[in-house]
């Protein structure tokens, strides 16, 4: 793929213009920072003397912190408890600058929290805090009337399903969203996880990885890209009624397959070397860029070759975080230029 600097300022330049609506299960990821000098006396295990501690957006709102470093608007939609990590959570929004004005509270649930011990930066331990149950039929509706709502008020370019199996993503409410999304000639772009695999029939892109696809299918497709693969991909598009796949496939790169009138397109892109320090997150950043790529036009293969650069850059922090715009831009032109 070869396209000049100025291809990229210009298709940069048009992410500002874009309003991408997200929906699916928001979490907090907290982080303890510390050093490990000893081992405890009281059981074997390291003592972490604490340096420092941090709240970051996760799942779905680290896809609209993504969106929203690329320089474009997200809406985001989900649900959150009524409790103080749900309190915590609207602060780190607003924070952030991104609208709380999509965020349910309910009674129902509490607020999805993951702790992450971290000492000489490797992670020891993770604590989850979560209910995993879909939304009550109350909770659900209300979702769904504040999801018909930012479609009609705000005319999104894209919309993204980001699913963490947490119960924010019910059967009827994919349905019914793909249903208005399309017929108001929106794009869909979905991350599955295995639970909901199967409900995203009709998206415009389903990108599972490549665990996400052997479970969802049912498979035990060989590691890596091969023939084996690029058949259940087929099987997969053809299934889900999908325009087109992309499969991420963590240090074998990316494949995608698109259909293109009559035609499809198709190809695999090798991953770049990199000092893989942490790889949570990158999900949530190859949706973003895929859904931006979509709501822009692009190529299947600048989609694919977009997205897979972004997921791997983000792989060099530690934690979640979001892609830096320019390191991006300016490694397309490097790369691809």
């Amino acid at each position: 793929m070869k396209n000049d600097a100025s291809w990229y300022r210009q298709l940069f330049d048009g992410f500002k213009n874009r309003r991408i609506l997200v929906i699916g299960d928001v979490m907090t990821d907290a982080y303890v920072w510390g050093q490990v000098d000893r081992i405890s006396p009281e059981a074997p295990v390291p003592v972490v003397m604490v340096k420092s501690r941090a709240s970051r957006l996760g799942g779905a709102a680290n896809v609209a912190l993504n969106i929203k470093a690329m320089g474009a608007v997200p809406l985001l939609c989900s649900v959150v408890g009524e409790d103080d990590r749900g309190a915590d959570f609207m602060k780190t929004l607003r924070d952030e600058a991104i609208t709380c004005e999509g965020i349910i509270k309910s009674p129902n649930r509490i607020t999805t929290t993951k702790f992450r011990i971290i000492g000489n930066n490797v992670q020891m331990l993770r604590v989850d805090e979560e209910v995993t149950h879909p939304l009550t039929q109350g909770d659900e509706n209300r979702l769904l009337q504040m999801i018909n709502y930012m479609l009609i008020a705000e005319q999104p370019d894209a919309v993204i399903f980001q699913d963490y199996d947490k119960g924010v993503l019910t059967p009827g409410l994919i349905k019914l969203v793909i249903e208005k999304a399309r017929e108001a000639g929106i794009p869909v772009a979905v991350d599955p996880k295995k639970n909901q695999f199967h409900e995203y029939r009709g998206a415009s892109l389903f990108k599972p990885n490549f665990k996400e696809l052997r479970e969802g299918m049912g498979t035990n497709l060989p590691k890596g890209y091969s023939p084996a693969l690029t058949k259940v991909a087929a099987e997969l598009q053809e299934k889900m009624d999908a325009e087109m796949v992309m499969i991420t496939l963590s240090e074998d790169g990316i494949y995608f397959r698109k259909r293109v009138g009559s035609t499809i397109e198709e190809g695999h892109l090798a991953a770049h070397r990199r000092n893989i320090a942490d790889v949570s997150g990158a999900g949530d950043t190859v949706i973003s860029l895929a859904a931006l790529c979509l709501a822009s036009d692009c190529s299947p293969e600048q989609t694919a070759t977009i997205s897979n650069l972004a997921g791997g850059i983000v792989c060099e922090e530690v934690g979640v975080v979001p892609i830096k715009a320019q390191r991006l831009h300016d490694e397309l032109i490097r790369l691809y230029s």
